[in-house]
């Protein structure tokens, strides 16, 4: 991990600061707050679930940071970490903060009582999360910890690859109606986002085991 980290000091040292931001903004709106807030959002943006102050202010930033520190030992663990794309790690690194730093903002306006819909906020970042994995895929290289990790992309590299330079763009193509998902009716988002999802996801385990049963791998 110590290789790791100092290869990622700085984007470690800022990431883990904006996943704890929050709190700060959430102790000068303390006495703003109502008690409980809304943490827990339905598909359309309305709250249906509620969680004490305490820990909609404290707790969701603190389980935040731990996700970034388990996803990175996670990947210190790897035995094939050395094969990791700098880029990707760095994205994976970004992710988790800009998600706290998004879902808290509207977290907080909407128990301010603003009118902001959480899930609005929400299709734009993944559709561009989408896009910018799809550009990252070709260049991943094998590992236990980033990229479509099944039996045979792992014992095979050639499968690996494939795989990998058919799903990017594949990914790149789902994020283009994701990212307008919070302009469209509900009816019609929802139902976009999650055949999106299941393309960007199915296909190329699809692809991969009919590419290994070709090779003899199955």
């Amino acid at each position: 991990m110590k290789d790791l980290f100092l290869r990622h000091k700085k984007t470690l040292i800022i990431s883990t600061i904006l996943c704890l931001l929050p709190i700060l903004f959430g102790v000068i709106l303390w006495d703003r707050l109502p008690d409980p807030m809304p943490t827990h959002f339905d598909a359309s943006g309305t709250p249906d679930g509620w969680s004490s102050k305490y820990f909609a202010v404290i707790g969701l930033p603190l389980i935040m940071l731990a996700v970034q520190w388990i996803c990175l030992l996670a990947t210190s663990a790897d035995p094939k970490r050395r094969n990791i794309n700098a880029k990707v790690l760095t994205l994976v690194l970004w992710t988790i903060p800009l998600i706290t730093l998004i879902s808290m903002g509207a977290t907080y306006a909407i128990a301010l009582g603003m009118d902001v819909n959480i899930t609005q906020l929400l299709y734009p970042f993944f559709g561009l999360l989408f896009i910018f994995i799809g550009n990252y895929l070709p260049k991943c290289r094998q590992s236990y910890t980033m990229g479509i990790k099944l039996p045979w992309t792992l014992a095979n590299e050639e499968n690996w690859n494939k795989t990998h330079r058919m799903a990017g763009p594949l990914w790149m193509i789902c994020g283009l109606p994701v990212l307008i998902c919070g302009l469209l009716p509900r009816s019609i988002a929802l139902p976009l986002f999650f055949a999106a999802l299941f393309t960007a996801t199915l296909v190329p385990v699809i692809y991969s085991y009919l590419l290994a049963k070709k090779q003899g791998l199955i």
